[in-house]
């Protein structure tokens, strides 16, 4: 087991829900990113997910998009993100999940990319433009070396294919609330339950529900019916909030904590 399944079956004996924090790798910048991660961790975050800055970010809304195109205008690239994952496994032990698209990993090279991936402490990736189907020499490499993949969910997933992507998914199910870009919203939509119950009946893998959760009271409501909540914008938007300024880390992790507490009570 890596970091993510460990994690998981602690939360679960604890009867307790995950809370996952986004934020994208080298916004405001990699030093930054490396400082936040240690500061989630003591907040009480149960994993990071580090988002791969890329050019063409379909799933991500103008809040995320913002961000990876900060982060590449100061040369962010995958080689200097695993440089600081590696950095960040010095003092912290916090699971660690890379979101990228599959172009990034593609040019990297399939086996290349897993292989440098675990060697710098990263527990699992998830890549939302790579379709299952298309995804079973990734899986391969992925399962030979322990890196957890983890795949989509989305409302408009077919009955048809909710086997193939549950089957896939390992670490957890990354089930998407809403249809449409990452992003805060005003609501949450309610047939997330009947969705969550649906797909819980074909896998025991953990379901960790993410986009358009941005309040701590939506990550309570969330958690009532995951395993686990994904919160991003919401936190991304704190970074550009307080970036450049004294406190920064200290101000970003506050808000996390808050959702943290919503989310294992």
């Amino acid at each position: 087991m890596n970091r993510i399944d460990i994690k998981f079956k602690q939360l679960r004996k604890a009867g307790k829900k995950a809370f996952i924090a986004f934020i994208t790798a080298g916004d405001p910048s990699l030093k930054d990113t490396e400082r936040l991660v240690v500061a989630f961790e003591k907040a009480g975050a149960d994993i990071v997910e580090l988002g791969v800055p890329f050019s063409d970010p379909l799933a991500d809304g103008p809040t995320i998009q913002a961000a990876s195109f900060r982060a590449l205008q100061r040369g962010v690239t995958v080689k200097k993100i695993l440089a600081t994952v590696q950095r960040i496994r010095r003092v912290s032990e916090v699971p660690i999940a890379l979101m990228t698209y599959y172009n990034p990993v593609f040019h990297f090279g399939e086996e290349r990319f897993v292989k440098a991936a675990m060697a710098a402490g990263v527990d699992g990736v998830i890549i939302p433009d790579l379709p299952v189907e298309e995804s079973g020499a990734l899986r391969r490499h992925a399962k030979a070396a322990g890196l957890s993949t983890i795949f989509l969910l989305a409302p408009t997933t077919t009955k048809e294919r909710m086997p193939g992507i549950l089957n896939a998914s390992t670490g957890f199910v990354y089930f998407v609330s809403v249809a449409g870009v990452t992003g805060a919203r005003k609501t949450v939509p309610r047939e997330i339950a009947k969705n969550i119950r649906l797909a819980k009946t074909m896998t025991d893998e953990p379901i960790c529900v993410g986009f358009g959760v941005s309040t701590p009271r939506e990550v309570t409501d969330i958690a009532a019916i995951a395993d686990g909540v994904i919160v991003g914008s919401a936190i991304v938007k704190q970074v550009e909030k307080y970036a450049g300024r004294k406190g920064m880390v200290s101000s970003v992790a506050g808000f996390v904590s808050s959702l943290v507490k919503a989310a294992h009570n």
